[in-house]
């Protein structure tokens, strides 16, 4: 339920939500009240890829996501480069912040809460929706499938989120305040901005992409909750994804306040069940990746690729 519900939140309205605001951004807000618009232009190439099901989602995806990776960070890292001398400061405010007495006393549990949120949109690490995705990869060795998802969150995360974090933060060493009260992609447009007056416009194409893999990739597994609910007729399936589609168009429309407070709801309805899960099914991963480790010691597992 809580995928279901998840899938149409932090996968879907938020991610239009964001592309949106950042077209408008790149537009001069020549595209206010015209949300709409954008959501169905969106909302229509969304349902043209997750119609065909997984095989086409992930023929899609393995073309967009490299490119789209690699992209975002060339251009952020030219940002990062111009504030060089930025650098040490801003890698200081990230852990001073995190380590002031109110980090560490009064507002740890507040800190962790919201830490743990951002993580959630950062990788997904702890709502087991990866894990969706990973199972309907066929292969002998599960392990294997398993060791290839750690890749994720440090891509992700150690990566890309923390190129993301220097360039906003180099920016703010170098021009307090430069983003006003603009928060999530507006915040890091503002940083872009700051630097070349165009440099928005290839975040603008980068996060286009980011919400559009994600939304595609979102809607599978809200399909899975879907069908896990109310079965595998291709009716409901059909249903489901112009529902999708549907919130795709919405979020073009909504504020993201809104949809950040549902969303971060809904992060616990997810990972509450999805850690406990964890710990009771542990001892078979670990029965699972000791088998596997003593296979590959012996030289089982090479035969067997060779056979």
């Amino acid at each position: 339920i809580g995928i279901f519900i998840g899938a149409l939140g932090i996968g879907n309205m938020f991610q239009s939500n964001q592309a949106y605001v950042q077209l408008n951004n790149v537009a001069g807000g020549g595209l206010d009240g015209y949300g709409w618009l954008v959501g169905l232009i969106m909302a229509a190439v969304v349902f043209s890829v997750i119609i065909g099901g997984i095989k086409s989602i992930a023929r899609v995806t393995e073309k967009i996501v490299p490119f789209m990776a690699v992209f975002y960070c060339f251009f952020a890292l030219i940002v990062i480069l111009m504030n060089f001398t930025s650098i040490p400061e801003a890698i200081g405010n990230i852990f001073s912040g995190a380590m002031t007495g109110e980090g560490v006393a009064g507002g740890a549990i507040g800190a962790l809460i919201i830490g743990f949120q951002r993580a959630v949109f950062s990788n997904e690490a702890g709502i087991g929706s990866a894990s969706i995705a990973h199972s309907a990869v066929r292969t002998n060795e599960p392990v294997t499938e398993g060791m290839v998802s750690l890749l994720e969150p440090f891509i992700d995360t150690i990566v890309i989120c923390t190129i993301t974090a220097l360039v906003i933060g180099t920016s703010q060493v170098a021009a307090p305040g430069f983003a006003g009260d603009a928060q999530g992609i507006a915040m890091t447009s503002a940083a872009f901005e700051r630097q070349l007056s165009w440099f928005p416009i290839p975040l603008a194409f980068a996060g286009v992409l980011f919400a559009f893999s994600t939304m595609i990739s979102w809607s599978y597994y809200g399909l899975k909750g879907w069908t896990y609910m109310f079965g595998e007729g291709a009716q409901g399936q059909t249903i489901y994804k112009l529902l999708f589609c549907a919130f795709v168009a919405l979020g073009c429309v909504v504020q993201l306040g809104p949809i950040l407070d549902i969303s971060d709801a809904l992060v616990f309805l997810i990972c509450v069940p999805n850690i406990l899960g964890l710990y009771v099914l542990a001892p078979i991963v670990k029965t699972e990746l000791n088998s596997y480790l003593a296979r590959v010691e012996s030289g089982e597992i090479k035969k067997f690729k060779n056979i």
